[in-house]
């Protein structure tokens, strides 16, 4: 089905260590002894750039999963996770148009800190940085902060509105055109053109300016993954993309929806903000060649592999419950991690008839992400049907091991995207925004 020119699907590489799946890194053709490596990531950053992606995306955990019972004693995957701020300058020196986005804590960093760093990347890439804006759940991640006691859900989301409020006014308090480094005349910057923001709030006081300048996308495009209520909320405020998880069309037109609502009920227009589900992708010459690397990928998984991340992303126990029983119902008081993430997992158990043990079986896979499994054109097609619908405007591509499968849907299922007219056939932009069809912000 051809779509006008005009709409175009977005794609986000998640580069995972060395995949996007639990065990990724014991698949024979996963780069695992690269993972801290430099040429890792450049490699990466190439082939998505090569296939004209809008970005490449890096996740970020403060702290080691911490057992709660013994079956968790087995470390199933890749236990650490490298720094995405470090690793962002050596993958934009070998990309020229591809973008790069990286995840940042609003609990446990400083809003001057984060509007520099972001602010001096944007300058470094030529304009083509995203911040994935996170709170942090975890009472691990807490504890490496001195944090005595964390914040709770909606403390977090309090935190974090005022924390990019400070960061969008530190990345505006320099005017477009207050640096001259005009050698003749000696004056380097116009001093009139730079503000201080005399922030005073709940939780920050920040005097400002920031010490660079404005950078070339005016501001990092803001990227948000939480889609509770609060998320909801936050991103409709807040985000320009919007990293979710669905398992059907109708859940992520339901969540898109939602937030375009509360967007315009702010001021904000529909075509203002880019949603882009996770989806993990099995691609083979035939679909029994796709359905044979799932399987050999499933088998390498440890017995309670998708324990551990279950855990990690609820951040609750769960091992009190049966695992052949139904998925446990809940109250969400009591989820203190990743709110959404539950509630679509409990959807996909009552759907389907899962039991525990199924749910953590499938969470072992994908994280509670869509799986699409196929030859080219079938999974060209599943990509498509969403699109088309208008319940997304791309996805956050996931790949079992990297990073040959991510060249793999390269080489196989871009070209039939093109020839659909559903994607680019040429950057025509130089900036992450450029490529998301969004506007450059005016200075506040």
């Amino acid at each position: 089905m051809a779509i006008p020119k005009s709409r175009q699907m977005h794609l986000a590489a998640f580069c995972g260590q060395p995949g996007n799946h639990i065990a990724s890194w014991r698949h024979p053709l996963a780069a695992t002894n690269a993972i801290l490596d430099p040429s890792f990531y450049q490699n990466v950053a190439q082939i998505a750039e090569r296939g004209l992606f809008d970005l490449v995306f890096l996740a970020d955990i403060l702290a080691l999963t911490e057992p709660r019972s013994a079956e968790q004693q087995t470390i199933w995957e890749v236990p650490f996770r490298i720094d995405p701020l470090t690793v962002l300058p050596v993958m934009a020196a070998a990309t020229e148009r591809v973008g790069l986005a990286a995840t940042a804590s609003t609990s446990y960093n400083e809003p001057f800190n984060i509007a520099r760093r972001f602010g001096l990347l944007d300058h470094l890439s030529r304009g083509r940085i995203g911040w994935n804006i996170v709170t942090t759940a975890s009472e691990p991640e807490a504890r490496n902060f001195e944090a005595t006691q964390k914040l709770s859900h909606n403390e977090r989301y309090a935190r974090a509105t005022e924390f990019v409020e400070v960061t969008k006014k530190l990345w505006d308090s320099w005017s477009d055109d207050a640096l001259i480094a005009d050698k003749d005349s000696g004056a380097y910057a116009d001093r009139t053109k730079i503000r201080t923001i005399d922030h005073v709030g709940t939780y920050f006081n920040v005097r400002g300016p920031l010490n660079l300048p404005r950078s070339p996308q005016g501001r990092p495009v803001l990227f948000q993954a939480g889609t509770s209520r609060a998320g909801r909320e936050f991103a409709a405020r807040t985000a320009d993309a919007v990293f979710l998880a669905a398992q059907t069309r109708e859940e992520a037109a339901a969540v898109s929806s939602a937030i375009r609502a509360i967007a315009r009920q702010n001021g904000r227009t529909d075509d203002s903000i880019r949603f882009l589900p996770g989806v993990l992708v099995f691609i083979g010459r035939t679909t029994e060649e796709a359905r044979r690397k799932q399987d050999e990928l499933n088998g390498l998984l440890g017995e309670n592999a998708g324990t551990a991340l279950l855990t990690e992303l609820l951040n609750i126990d769960l091992s009190g419950f049966p695992p052949d029983c139904p998925f446990p119902e809940l109250d969400l008081s009591a989820v203190t991690g990743i709110q959404s993430r539950y509630r679509l997992l409990k959807d996909m158990a009552d759907r389907d008839n899962l039991t525990l043990r199924q749910v953590t079986q499938r969470v072992a896979s994908g994280a509670g992400h869509r799986i699409v499994v196929g030859d080219p054109r079938a999974v060209a097609d599943q990509l498509e049907d969403w699109f088309v619908s208008g319940a997304v405007d791309g996805y956050t591509l996931m790949f079992p091991y990297l990073p040959g499968s991510l060249a793999e849907f390269v080489e196989l299922v871009v070209p039939v995207l093109q020839e659909r007219g559903l994607f680019r056939t040429v950057y025509e932009g130089h900036t992450l925004r450029d490529h998301l069809g969004l506007e450059r912000p005016a200075r506040a």
